[in-house]
C-alpha cells in the first residue's frame, strides 16, 4: 500500500522571474520550493495558528538544488513534495519541479531540491523534538528516496 501523498504545489512563472538568459532565474527555483515548503507546514499542522500557540517553526539548516532543465516565462509549474524522514527535531524532504498543471507520472523534472530542516522553539533559540502529532503526521507521509537524494555536489 502507498502512503498518502500531499497536494502538489502550483504557481505560474512570472515575468519578473525571468533573467538575462530568457529563463526562470535561479533564485526564483529556490522561491518557489520554499512556497512549496510553505504549504507542506500548513498541511501537516504547522501553519500560522501552530507558531503561534507553539513558538515553533521550521528552519532550513541544509538544502542541495538541481536545476535540470530551462523553464520559460509564463510556464505553469506543479511541484510534488516527497517527505522522507521526520525524526525527533528533523525533517528531511524533496520537492520536485515540474513544467504542467498535471505532470505525468513519468514526466521528468525541471528541478529538485533535498533539504534538511528543523523544528526550533524561536523563544529558546534551539531545536527541539516534533510535537506526537505532528511526527504522526509527517510519518504517515513518509514515502522512499528518489534515486537523486542523498547526493553531494562533486569536486570538478
Amino acid at each position: 500500500m502507498n502512503p498518502p501523498r500531499l497536494p502538489l504545489y502550483r504557481d505560474t512563472v512570472r515575468p519578473e522571474w525571468i533573467d538575462y538568459n530568457g529563463h526562470m532565474s535561479e533564485a526564483y527555483y529556490v522561491l518557489v520550493f520554499g512556497f512549496a515548503t510553505d504549504t507542506m507546514m500548513e498541511l501537516t499542522g504547522m501553519d500560522a495558528e501552530y507558531r503561534k500557540s507553539t513558538g515553533c517553526s521550521l528552519y532550513t539548516v541544509e538544502s542541495h538544488v538541481r536545476y535540470l532543465r530551462d523553464v520559460p516565462e509564463g510556464a505553469q509549474l506543479a511541484v510534488r513534495t516527497r517527505m522522507l524522514r521526520a525524526v525527533g527535531k528533523k525533517a528531511w524532504f524533496t520537492h520536485e519541479m515540474y513544467v504542467g498543471a498535471e505532470p505525468a507520472a513519468d514526466a521528468d523534472p525541471v528541478a529538485t531540491i533535498e533539504l534538511l530542516l528543523l523544528h526550533v522553539d524561536q523563544a529558546a533559540g534551539r531545536a527541539t523534538p516534533f510535537p506526537e502529532t505532528v511526527r504522526e503526521r509527517l510519518a504517515a507521509l513518509t514515502e522512499p528516496a528518489p534515486s537523486w537524494a542523498g547526493r553531494s555536489v562533486g569536486a570538478p
